[in-house]
C-alpha cells in the first residue's frame, strides 16, 4: 500500500466519524437508542466476520478466532461494555436530545479525558504542553455547553450533554482497556470479539423496544444511515484507521483524529441545516487545538 493512498484514506475516517454524529442523529429521531445501536452493530459485526475471514483466517500464522487466553476473553468484554454498549447507549441517546454539531465537538475530550485516566491509573508522566491540551480540550466543551456564558455550567449541562458525557468517559475505558489488549491480541480480532459481544449485550437491552416498532419507522434515511454506521463508520473505518497505524504508525495517524470534530460541526450544518453559533465556533476551536497540542509529537 502507498503512502498517498494511505493518507487519502486518513483523511476519510475522520470525515466518516464525524459522519456518524448526522447518521445518529438521523436514526435517533425514529429508533429507541438501543435498538439503534443494536442494529448498527449486527451489520458492522457481519462485515468485520468477513473483513477477519478474507485476511486473518488465511494467514497460518494467526491463531483461530476461539482460540483466547482467559484473560483476553475478559478484555474483549470490557471492550464491548465500554466501547460498544455504554458508549453507543450514551451517543444515540444524547444525539435525540441536541443537535449533531453540540454533540461532536464532545469528541474533543475523548483523548483528554483518556489521558487524565492514564496518569491516574497507569502513573504516566505528561509534557506541560499535553497538560495545556487537556485544559484547552475542557475549556473548549466548556464553552460550548454553557453556550459562551461560563458561569452557567450545571444549569446548561442537560440531560444530552450528561449522556454524551458518559459517552466519553466510556469511550476512555474502551481506549485503555484496548491499549492493554493490543499488547497480545490484534486489532481486527479484538474488535470482532468485542462487537460479538456487544451486538449480544445490546440486543438484550432492545428487547423491551420490538413491541413498538413498527415498518414506518425504517425510512429510506434511516436506513441508510444504520448502513452508514454500521459498514462506514464502525467496520471501514476500522479497517483503514488500523492500515495507517500499519503503514506511517500510531503517533502520525492518531493526529488525523483532531479533524473529527470539525467534520462533525461542518457535516450537521450542510446536510441537516443545524445553526452554528459563536460559542461553537469559539469552543470547538478551542477544543480542536486542545486535541493537537494532547497529540503532539514530543521533541
Amino acid at each position: 500500500m502507498s503512502i498517498q493512498s494511505t493518507y487519502a484514506k486518513l483523511i476519510c475516517v475522520p470525515f466518516i466519524w464525524g459522519g456518524t454524529f448526522i447518521a445518529g442523529r438521523i436514526v435517533a429521531q425514529h429508533l429507541p437508542p438501543a435498538m439503534g445501536a443494536f442494529l448498527r452493530y449486527v451489520i458492522a459485526t457481519v462485515i468485520l466476520l468477513g473483513f477477519w475471514f478474507a485476511s486473518e483466517a488465511r494467514d497460518p500464522q494467526a491463531k483461530p478466532l476461539l482460540q483466547m487466553e482467559p484473560r483476553q476473553w475478559l478484555g474483549v468484554i470490557g471492550l464491548a461494555l465500554t466501547g460498544i454498549v455504554i458508549y453507543n447507549l450514551g451517543f444515540f441517546s444524547a444525539l435525540a436530545l441536541i443537535p449533531a454539531s453540540r454533540t461532536a465537538v464532545f469528541v474533543a475530550l475523548n483523548p483528554a479525558i483518556t489521558i487524565v485516566f492514564a496518569v491516574i491509573l497507569f502513573g504516566e508522566r505528561l509534557h506541560w504542553y499535553r497538560w495545556l491540551g487537556v485544559i484547552l480540550a475542557l475549556l473548549g466543551v466548556w464553552i460550548v455547553i454553557t453556550r459562551g456564558d461560563l458561569s452557567q455550567l450545571f444549569t446548561a449541562l442537560g440531560r444530552g450533554e450528561s449522556l454524551m458525557l458518559v459517552a466519553v468517559f466510556s469511550w476512555a475505558g474502551y481506549t485503555l482497556i484496548g491499549r492493554q489488549l493490543l499488547n497480545t491480541l490484534s486489532p481486527l480480532k479484538s474488535t470482532l470479539w468485542a462487537c460479538i459481544f456487544g451486538t449480544f449485550m445490546l440486543g438484550v437491552v432492545a428487547i423491551p423496544d420490538v413491541a413498538n416498532l413498527g415498518k414506518m419507522q425504517f425510512t429510506l434515511p434511516v436506513v441508510l444511515s444504520l448502513l452508514f454506521l454500521g459498514a462506514l463508520g464502525t467496520a471501514v473505518a476500522f479497517v483503514w484507521y488500523y492500515q495507517g497505524v500499519k503503514v506511517v504508525g500510531t503517533a502520525r495517524t492518531v493526529v488525523f483524529n483532531n479533524l473529527v470534530p470539525i467534520f462533525g460541526v461542518l457535516l450537521a450544518w450542510l446536510i441537516l441545516g443545524e445553526t452554528i453559533s459563536m460559542s461553537l465556533l469559539v469552543g470547538g476551536a478551542i477544543a480542536v487545538a486542545g486535541i493537537f497540542l494532547v497529540n503532539r509529537l514530543p521533541g
